[in-house]
């Protein structure tokens, strides 16, 4: 393997390692909260954090995803100047619009409340959240920098940096604040985020002064902003295609809450109880969900370039080779989270945030949930064929679908309806992209592989149940009935891909492979 190669997998798996810890200290600042602030407390957190990402996401235009590809092609070549260029226009950019904006949300904070916020007690989180915007912008144009220039340790450790200082002002921010009430103690979460993401933005700033590009003699901004009209141009011609999905699905995520409380609404259920359900779903059980899928987030990140750079070499049968890899790391993963999220659903729910009564939305969730482990790869793989246009379109009809499902099964069946209503737009969004890229290459389908998964979830399945069943019988404590019972059952379910050939140990190439 060259040095490049060497390097891509080292960056992989840093930021892999990165993102398993960052998940697991995130979900025990989620427990924390969950627990203190209560369900009531998580649907005011839920409800005052999506207008963010949408700043964000306008703030940034795309652009970290072009200042990496355009800074790794500047350095390759030598260009030192224009790694310089890229940055201070980016950081121009982004600096302006996210000043901008934010003051903007700031003036408006009021109207924007009346509208957007069914319940007025998250106005002081919506508050406490909005200066995050400039801060999580410039951090972005530094870590597309770093990815640009492959240091990726510098970006793994600025996040987990980020995540171990957001747990301690949560604790000490969310303690010192709940004595006023639920609404100032989530305000005290939001503000936690802020801090944490200033610390991490001064950790960048810091490697870049010791480890990034000098500056050269008689270099100013303004002549890197006189001379970076052409930048600009590139800059925008790689990111703004990325911002419009993003857009869209910051729109959709702000405006979720308001349509949930609306159609709960409409089923009879008072505001105070709306938002408590609404915290079950948001906070509860979709943290559970998606716990398992940094695999797949970080399988995506690598799957871009490797099949862009199989489609340029016209190389159909590495395409499908690759394509089938990052499937069945999908399915091997998936399978078992579901499994456990489904069994073990309330149980869960119990021993994590004290909430049983969330353990049916998320048994109800699960199933349909199987195919978003599928939906990152199949998204990646889209746009490293060039069909972004595919994925944004797949998005907005599944969003659309999605919205009037919740609404309509919302109002007749309640909180259930709505998670019916999540699911569906979940399935149907994974099978658009699957068939986008059956339209573009073709899919050969194996069933085997999945006949034999499919056997050793249900032996997994019955083996956890009986176990749990089992150990519960004989008094032991729920944390060990749950681990027990998991542990066994997924050595169960691993054995059972080794008996039925599903998993081979290949000496060779010293890792496990999938014999497809």
């Amino acid at each position: 393997m060259s040095q490049h190669g060497h390097s891509f997998m080292r960056g992989t798996l840093v930021l892999s390692v990165a993102a398993f810890i960052n998940r697991i200290l995130g979900f025990i600042s989620g427990m924390y909260i969950a627990r203190v602030l209560g369900a009531e407390g998580i649907g005011i957190l839920m409800m005052a954090h999506p207008l963010v990402p949408l700043v964000i996401t306008i703030t940034e235009l795309g652009l970290p995803v072009a200042i990496s590809k355009l800074v790794a092609e500047a350095s390759a070549r030598g260009e030192r100047m224009k790694v310089r260029r890229i940055l201070h226009v980016s950081l121009a950019v982004t600096g302006f619009l996210s000043v901008a904006l934010t003051t903007i949300t700031l003036l408006g904070s009021e109207w924007i409340a009346s509208i957007l916020l069914s319940d007025q007690r998250a106005y002081y989180a919506m508050l406490a959240i909005t200066p995050i915007a400039p801060i999580v912008a410039v951090s972005a144009v530094l870590k597309g920098y770093f990815r640009g220039m492959q240091r990726m340790k510098t970006i793994a450790a600025s996040d987990v940096l980020e995540h171990t200082v957001q747990i301690a002002c949560v604790l000490a921010l969310v303690h010192l604040l709940l004595p006023y009430g639920v609404a100032y103690a989530a305000a005290g979460a939001m503000a936690a985020s802020v801090i944490s993401e200033a610390v991490s933005l001064l950790f960048l700033v810091t490697s870049y002064k010791l480890f990034g590009e000098s500056r050269t003699p008689g270099e100013t901004w303004a002549n890197h902003l006189k001379q970076g009209r052409s930048t600009l141009g590139e800059l925008l011609q790689i990111g703004l295609p990325t911002t419009g999905h993003g857009i869209i699905h910051s729109l959709y995520s702000t405006f979720q809450p308001l349509l949930i409380t609306t159609s709960l609404a409409l089923a009879g259920v008072g505001t105070a109880l709306a938002t408590k359900q609404f915290g079950m779903l948001a906070g509860y059980a979709f943290p559970l969900l998606f716990m398992p899928s940094f695999i797949t987030q970080s399988l995506s990140t690598a799957l871009i370039p490797a099949i862009g750079e199989a489609a340029a070499n016209k190389n159909s049968l590495l395409i499908h080779e690759r394509m089938n890899q990052a499937l069945n790391l999908g399915l091997l993963i998936g399978a078992p989270a579901t499994v456990i999220l489904y069994e073990w659903a309330t149980p869960l729910t119990t021993l994590v945030y004290h909430a049983p009564e969330a353990g049916l939305l998320l048994k109800i969730l699960a199933p349909m949930f199987f195919l978003h482990y599928f939906d990152a790869p199949l998204h990646a793989i889209l746009l490293g064929l060039g069909r972004a246009q595919a994925t944004l379109w797949n998005y907005v009809i599944a969003t659309a679908f999605k919205a009037v499902t919740i609404y309509i099964l919302g109002s007749q069946l309640g909180i259930i309806g709505v998670a019916y209503g999540i699911g569906i737009g979940i399935v149907m969004q994974t099978v658009l992209n699957f068939f986008s890229i059956s339209n573009s290459i073709g899919f050969y389908w194996n069933i085997r592989p999945y006949v034999k998964v499919g056997i050793s979830m249900m032996m997994m399945a019955i083996s956890g149940h009986w176990i749990y069943q089992y150990v519960m019988s004989h008094g032991m404590p729920q944390v060990w009935c749950v681990t027990t019972s998991i542990v066994c059952s997924l050595l169960l379910y691993f054995a059972a891909l080794v008996f039925t050939g599903t998993l081979n140990w290949k000496s060779s190439r010293h890792r496990f492979s999938i014999p497809w």
